[in-house]
C-alpha cells in the first residue's frame, strides 16, 4: 500500500466530527468501554471520510488521546494497578502493531465486515450482567505475569486489527488474569487503551492514513463529552443497567448497518 501522506478529503463535515466526538467521549466516560467502536462508522457515514483505513487510523488516534485524559483522572484517584496494567499493556503493544500492519493489507470493504463483527461482539458483551467482586489489594507476581502477558498480546492483536480501544476485552482480561475488582480493571485498562491506540494510529500515520484535522475535531468533541459525563452519570444513577443495554442495542444496530453497507 502506497503512503497517502498529507491527504485531505474534500467535503468533510467537521461539525459532525466535533458532535460525534462529544457523544463518543460521553459514552466512554459513562460506560467505561464500547464507545470507541462508534468512531469509525461516524467518520465513514457521518463525517464523510471515504477510506475505511483512514477512518480506522484517525479514530484510533482520537481514542488514545481521550483515554489518556481518563487515565490521568483515574490515576489521581488511585484506581490504577500500575504493575499489572503495564505488564498487560506492554505485552499487547507488539500485538497491536502486528494487528494494524495486517489490517492495512486488507481491502477496505472486507475490513469493514470484520469491523462489524467486532462491533457485534462489543454490543453482545455489554448485554452480559456486570459484577464487581475481586481483590482490591492485588499485587503482581510471577504467576500473574505469566497470565497477563499472553492475554495482553492477544487483546493487543485484536485492538490493532480492528483499530479500537479494546476496553471491552481488556477489562475482563485483567479481571480473569489477576482477580482485581471491576473498578480497578476499568481504570487499569486505560493504560492499554492508550498504548494500543497510540501504536495503531502511529502505524496508520506512517502510511499517511490519519486525517489530522478530523482527529483534532474528534478530540475537541471528546473533551466536551468528558465534561458532560459527570452530570449525566449522576442522572443515570440507579438506571445504569438500562442505559447500558440501550447503548448495547445501538452498537448492535450500527454493526448491522456497517455490515450491510460493506456488503452492498
Amino acid at each position: 500500500m502506497e503512503p497517502r501522506r498529507g491527504m485531505i478529503e474534500p467535503g468533510l463535515s467537521y461539525p459532525v466530527a466535533v458532535a460525534g466526538g462529544a457523544v463518543i467521549g460521553l459514552l466512554l466516560a459513562v460506560f467505561g468501554g464500547g464507545g470507541s467502536v462508534l468512531a469509525t462508522p461516524l467518520l465513514l457515514y457521518g463525517v464523510g471520510v471515504r477510506d475505511p483505513h483512514v477512518a480506522i487510523g484517525t479514530s484510533a488516534a482520537a481514542v488514545a488521546v481521550n483515554a489518556a485524559s481518563g487515565l490521568f483522572l483515574q490515576a489521581r484517584a488511585g484506581q490504577v494497578k500500575w504493575p499489572c496494567a503495564l505488564v498487560f499493556g506492554g505485552a499487547g503493544l507488539a500485538g497491536s502493531l502486528t494487528g494494524a500492519h495486517v489490517a492495512k493489507q486488507i481491502d477496505g470493504q472486507a475490513l469493514l465486515l470484520w469491523f462489524a463483527l467486532a462491533m457485534a461482539l462489543v454490543g453482545g458483551s455489554m448485554l452480559l450482567p456486570r459484577t464487581s467482586p475481586g481483590d482490591p489489594d492485588v499485587r503482581i507476581n510471577n504467576r500473574l505475569m505469566l497470565r497477563l502477558a499472553p492475554a495482553g498480546l492477544a487483546v493487543g492483536l485484536a485492538a490493532g486489527f480492528f483499530g479500537i480501544g479494546g476496553g471491552f476485552l481488556i477489562v475482563p482480561g485483567l479481571m480473569a488474569a489477576t482477580g482485581m475488582t471491576l473498578a480497578n480493571a476499568a481504570a487499569s485498562s486505560l493504560v492499554s487503551v492508550v498504548l494500543f491506540g497510540s501504536a495503531t494510529s502511529l502505524s496508520y500515520a506512517a502510511s499517511g492514513l490519519v486525517d489530522w484535522r478530523v482527529f483534532a475535531a474528534l478530540v475537541a468533541g471528546g473533551v466536551l463529552g468528558a465534561i458532560a459525563a459527570g452530570p449525566v452519570s449522576r442522572r443515570l444513577a440507579g438506571r445504569a443497567d438500562v442505559a447500558r443495554r440501550l447503548f448495547a442495542v445501538l452498537v448492535l444496530m450500527t454493526a448491522g448497518y456497517v455490515a450491510w453497507r460493506a456488503g452492498s
